[in-house]
């Protein structure tokens, strides 16, 4: 969300109610547009802005509609991808973001209440694999490395939250499978830390809490036509690491 005006003009309602919790932070998994655009800089420049407006750390990440799937508009994807970086790879205020070295700005990870939180641009439309699979390849090969670290983190600490857009249990007919490599590292995380790693995600619109693999978390947060948001807080000592709450506006 927002995939259209008048839905971004209810987002300015929804952000004054998100204002009023006392949250650490706020996190979008992507998809600040629809799947058929706008995909200009004027439309991704006026979400700046909005976003700006939340009172707590915001972090965004990339979803597939704002640069894998603006070829339906006519831009060309990683085109799209730069200005993106350009406008949203900047500095959060009291969070202690860090993000990855190189050109994948977008992939963050930061600390809070013992868990380490890691965001990783993964999108839907298969990983941008049928499009792209050389830049399918060198973006996951950064963001494996990226996760690998957080992993080496959490391990210390109390877990790990893994964040991207896309739903990774999403198997094409065709074309191979984009998310395949994310499903083993992900099945091995849940082996290692069970009870201890969320994957948090959005791309197929429907809200799950569920336990998709042994040991492994996962909350999908609600998309199009539903406009809203999830509370999420630390659980200790029980069989999840996060327990979300849906908040439809």
């Amino acid at each position: 969300m927002p995939y259209s005006q008048p839905q971004a003009n209810l987002l300015d309602g929804m952000i004054e109610r998100i204002n009023a919790e006392p949250l650490a932070f706020a996190v979008h998994v992507g998809d600040i547009t629809s799947g058929q655009g706008p995909c200009d800089d004027a439309w991704l420049e006026d979400r700046k802005r909005q976003f700006a407006r939340l009172q707590a750390p915001f972090v965004l990440l990339p979803g597939d509609n704002e640069w894998t799937d603006c070829h339906r508009s006519g831009f060309e994807p990683l085109e799209r991808l730069a200005k993106w970086r350009q406008l949203f790879c900047v500095p959060v205020e009291k969070l202690k973001l860090e993000r990855q070295g190189g050109k994948f700005c977008e992939h963050v990870r930061w600390e809070h209440g013992g868990i380490v939180f890691v965001g990783l641009n993964v999108p839907g439309s298969n990983n941008n694999l049928a499009h792209n699979p050389e830049e399918a390849r060198e973006r996951m090969a950064a963001a494996f490395a990226w996760l690998d670290e957080a992993e080496a983190l959490a391990r210390t600490m109390g877990g790990l939250a893994v964040i991207l857009h896309a739903n990774p249990f999403v198997i094409p007919g065709q074309g191979g499978d984009g998310y395949a490599a994310l499903r083993e590292r992900l099945h091995r995380l849940g082996a290692a830390m069970p009870g201890k790693v969320v994957l948090v995600h959005g791309d197929t619109h429907s809200f799950r809490d569920d336990e998709p693999l042994p040991g492994l978390q996962r909350i999908e947060v609600d998309g199009w036509p539903r406009l809203g948001w999830l509370r999420a807080r630390i659980e200790r000592g029980g069989p999840r690491l996060l327990g979300a709450e849906r908040l439809l506006y």
